[in-house]
């Protein structure tokens, strides 16, 4: 694990977050031809990029970071534990490489996130008492509107 103070990533690697670092060696690139728009230029260019990252074979993580991207992560990876991510966006191959780093990044930083345990918090009191009127109330008003038998 590379700790990166810098704001610029190196060139040889992806920052996922402050604590892990991304080697771009770790990554397999795979470029193809691209769909939609772009005449006769797109049936001639591969501009379509796809990275592939093995996270439960990955060294630049560690035994937490694996457990959590694997467990969050589960319904994107496949079943050997690699994260794909596709974009061909653009008629340029490279801006659409670029595009599929900053999602992968973006997705790695997203499931390293730990969210916040929830503190359960108490109903006020006075709260409590104004819901319990209002329902004796609209009690009284249904029990007001029955039929009264002849005394």
């Amino acid at each position: 694990m590379v700790t990166v103070s810098s704001t610029e990533p190196p060139r040889d690697a992806i920052i996922g977050n402050d604590h892990l670092t991304i080697p771009r060696s770790e990554l397999e690139f795979r470029a193809s031809r691209s769909s939609g728009a772009g005449g006769q230029h797109v049936n001639k260019t591969s501009s379509r990029i796809e990275i592939s990252w093995n996270i439960a074979t990955s060294p630049s993580l560690t035994e937490d970071q694996r457990e959590l991207l694997l467990k969050k992560l589960a319904s994107r990876l496949s079943t050997d534990g690699t994260l794909r991510v596709v974009a061909s966006d653009t008629r340029s191959q490279l801006r659409n490489r670029e595009r599929a780093e900053e999602r992968l990044a973006d997705i790695v930083r997203r499931g390293l996130l730990v969210a916040k345990k929830r503190k359960p918090t108490r109903r006020p009191r006075a709260a409590n008492e104004a819901r319990l009127t209002t329902k004796k109330k609209h009690s009284d008003k249904k029990r007001d509107r029955q039929r009264r038998p002849p005394e």
